[in-house]
């Protein structure tokens, strides 16, 4: 059974700093990511990672954000620094074969950044 176990949400002031992690079970995936979910609207894309290292970007968090993986210990990463309130949202890990599709999704975590 896949599973992914986010942690590293919290609240923080804008300017701060908040590392997430995601720790996946059952499976290993050749993409992984991080996607967010903001009140009342859509679920966006953050960033995503392949096993080999590829990344891409939101343009909104491009230069703040960094994604990176342990392979071996099956986890993804998510370093967000230069938070501002429109970060605000619940993020959630995602696990794929592509770039297109992410057929496995945490329970998400929430960050809240304050003004």
């Amino acid at each position: 059974q896949v599973q992914l176990v986010e942690s590293g949400g919290g609240l923080v002031q804008a300017g701060g700093s908040l590392r997430l992690s995601c720790a996946a079970s059952g499976s290993t995936f050749r993409v992984m990511g991080w996607y967010r979910q903001a009140p009342g609207k859509q679920r966006e894309l953050v960033a995503l990672i392949s096993r080999l290292g590829s990344t891409d970007y939101a343009e909104s968090v491009k230069g703040r954000f960094t994604i990176s993986r342990d392979n071996a210990k099956n986890t993804v990463y998510l370093q967000m620094n230069s938070l501002k309130p429109d970060d605000t949202a619940v993020y959630y890990c995602s696990a794929g074969d592509s770039f297109s599709s992410s057929n496995y999704w945490g329970q998400g975590t929430q960050v809240t950044v304050s003004s």
